[in-house]
């Protein structure tokens, strides 16, 4: 298996530097990782470098509480796109979840959605707040709203992926929708038992190292 061509290698830190963001993007087209994940002010720049490359740009949305409104998602995203963002990771509204407005959080998502304009959607439930029940929910309605991936983590809450999460993920979707496993994973055993749980995209700061 390919490995790289699973890795949105990802720089997220509040502190990022231009030249982190660089760098990064050079080694994801030396590697042809399937994207890299950065902050929405860094987007223009990543679109840039990679610009006629197989390298994808991906930027977050509702980042990292997911407790934005909708309006104030939709607008990020739209700009996002606007900037060249060709992916785009939203954080569901976990407040709604829990409280079981289910309507609401589906329809942010289809809004999103709309606003991505054809480009691929993934949804971060972020597992380490949520129920299995809930996690089995709130995959569904980001299936049942169009999403393209549900993801577990945005890596900045208690805990980041784990096997069991994904493979719930999974089996809640199915096989036609994609499976984002991000936060701590750092080694390729750890990558592995991800993807073996049926996680088809790989979110991680260790890229390089993951696949040398």
């Amino acid at each position: 298996m390919e490995y790289n061509r699973l890795i949105d290698s990802t720089l997220l830190a509040p502190d990022a530097r231009k030249e982190q963001v660089v760098s990064l993007c050079e080694e994801a087209k030396e590697e042809h990782f399937a994207s890299v994940c950065v902050n929405p002010d860094f987007v223009k720049v990543a679109a840039e470098i990679l610009r006629g490359t197989d390298v994808k740009v991906c930027t977050v949305v509702g980042f990292p509480l997911g407790s934005m409104t909708t309006k104030a998602k939709v607008f990020e995203t739209e700009d996002a796109v606007k900037n060249g963002a060709q992916e785009i990771d939203m954080v569901i509204n976990i407040s709604a979840l829990k409280d079981h407005q289910d309507d609401y959080a589906k329809e942010e998502i289809k809004e999103i959605k709309k606003a991505c304009q054809g480009r691929l959607l993934k949804v971060i439930i972020e597992c380490c707040l949520l129920t299995d029940e809930e996690k089995r929910r709130a995959s569904l309605l980001a299936k049942e709203a169009g999403a393209d991936f549900v993801k577990t983590s945005t890596g900045f809450s208690k805990w980041g992926a784990k096997v069991e999460d994904v493979k719930l993920m999974r089996e809640t979707v199915g096989k036609e929708m994609g499976v984002k496993a991000a936060g701590g994973i750092r080694d390729k055993e750890t990558m592995e038992e991800m993807v073996k749980a049926g996680a088809n995209r790989i979110g991680t700061s260790h890229g390089k190292e993951l696949v040398r």
